[in-house]
């Protein structure tokens, strides 16, 4: 009796699939990096130029450096910000079972945190620069008095200092290794991203202890997995054996910061809308321009939520098998819408409910 041995072709791979095969390794890791940023700026310029304000003669209006620069700056801020709390937070999801497979991206993981983390504190010091500027058009920017009175000033400067507190940190992991706790790491980032809500339209309404802490769940949340995601996305995603033992953790995190984000996220338009006086909601998310982009996010949410959910239930299985998955190429593509939100969410924090 004779035994055949069946070989199984597989699959032909989907266009995704293609297109990630296609990719070579040392492109990769930009791709993740360059649709984010690609997409938030693209969001950020055009939501400013849509809600921009006309100008009235005789009426001193800030430059138009000013109206476009302090978006975009604000948005590096955020980026950077999210992306050290991402790098920070992957020696969590890697786990410290087999330091040996996991070691070399790890340190890979904390030069990025670094250098994320100085991008984080120069940003946040432009922006300090650029919003004073924006209170006193036609003039040279009073920094010392827009940090001492006003609180978006002061919430800059405190992001800052945390900024260079998580550079410092990220320098002794770099040099010491995880002897540097990975959970020191994202508490300190984590705490830097508390300040910044402060320059939205939680720190204008009389719910102003409820809308803060909406926002900052709103912000962590986002933090979390955005950044983890493109932790994964640039240096994972050509050790399947890594992406297999990670993505499982990693998800059951963007699941609640899933819930997090969206609750927090509707909460807070909602309410902003609900109280602006001479608007009637639901009205007014078609008939102002703060409502337009509350539809506009809510939208890119549900999109992001969608693409997560084909990671989680289609790809994730198979990556814990081993095989051959588009990851990179989803990933890419929730990143990219990620960025889009990014940029349209900057914009609403400097829009007034019009």
């Amino acid at each position: 009796m004779t035994s055949t041995t069946v070989r199984r072709t597989p699959p032909d791979p989907t266009p995704l699939e293609r297109t990630s095969e296609r990719t070579s390794p040392a492109d990769r890791p930009r791709f993740p990096i360059a649709g984010l940023i690609t997409a938030g700026l693209l969001a950020a310029v055009i939501a400013t130029w849509l809600t921009l304000p006309g100008r009235a003669p005789g009426i001193p209006m800030p430059s138009l450096a000013v109206d476009y620069g302090l978006p975009i700056v604000r948005l590096v801020l955020d980026l950077a910000a999210t992306a050290a709390l991402g790098l920070s937070l992957l020696p969590k999801l890697l786990g410290f079972d087999d330091p040996e497979r996991t070691e070399p991206v790890a340190a890979r993981a904390r030069h990025w945190a670094v250098l994320a983390s100085l991008v984080w504190g120069a940003a946040a010091l432009v922006s300090t620069v650029l919003s004073a500027a924006e209170l006193t058009p036609g003039q040279m920017p009073d920094i010392a008095t827009y940090v001492a009175r006003i609180p978006s000033g002061r919430g800059l400067i405190i992001s800052t200092s945390f900024a260079l507190l998580s550079a410092a940190v990220g320098m002794l992991a770099v040099r010491f290794g995880e002897k540097v706790p990975a959970e020191l790491r994202v508490l300190v980032a984590g705490f830097g991203l508390l300040p910044l809500p402060v320059t939205g339209h939680a720190s204008n309404w009389y719910w102003h202890d409820l809308s803060m802490v909406a926002m900052e769940l709103h912000v962590i949340g986002a933090s979390a997995w955005t950044g983890g995601l493109v932790a994964l996305a640039v240096l994972l995603v050509r050790r399947r054996d890594l992406l297999a033992a990670t993505l499982p953790r990693f998800s059951r995190l963007a699941t609640y910061a899933l819930i997090i984000v969206s609750l927090s996220g509707i909460f807070n338009g909602v309410v902003v809308l609900l109280l602006t006086p001479g608007e009637s909601f639901p009205g007014s998310l078609l008939t102002t321009r703060y409502g337009w982009l509350i539809v506009a996010k809510t939208v890119l949410s549900g999109i992001i939520a969608l693409l997560g959910a084909n990671i989680r239930w289609r790809l994730m299985p198979a990556i814990e098998r081993r095989s051959r998955t588009a990851f990179a190429a989803w990933a890419v593509f929730e990143l990219t819408i990620m960025g889009l939100a990014y940029g349209v969410a900057v914009v609403i924090t400097r829009t007034p409910v019009i």
